[in-house]
């Protein structure tokens, strides 16, 4: 990704793609409320991890969001670093389904400039 005219980060179609891609299972987000308790429910592209975080367990954010989890398979699964980066900005403070509603809405966001740069 390189600077725009306005210095904003420009994304190209290509790496727009491959971001929004479906990943194999075994790479996938797999959602837990505490180690070794599988909620049942596995992510495999930025769409299917927005779906699941809508409905999952809230024991399940509880467990991964303090330790990063999102943001480390966003950035090294996926391949979204800006994505990751807008997740580790995010104000700890806030009571756990604002923190839900917040995660939520900057995937939306994220999921509509990749669409857009996709096409």
């Amino acid at each position: 990704m390189q600077p725009d005219k306005t210095g904003k980060t420009s994304l190209s179609r290509e790496k727009a793609q491959n971001i929004l891609a479906t990943v194999p299972y075994e790479h996938g987000f797999h959602f837990f409320t505490d180690v070794g308790k599988y909620t049942g429910e596995t992510a495999i592209s930025l769409f299917s991890f927005y779906e699941e975080l809508s409905s999952i367990e809230i024991e399940a954010l509880l467990f991964h969001f303090p330790r990063g989890d999102f943001q480390k398979w966003i950035r090294n699964t996926l391949g979204d670093s800006e994505l990751s980066e807008r997740i580790d900005k995010m104000n700890t403070d806030l009571p756990i389904k604002d923190t839900k509603k917040e995660l939520l809405r900057l995937l939306s966001k994220r999921i509509e400039e990749l669409q857009a740069a996709s096409k």
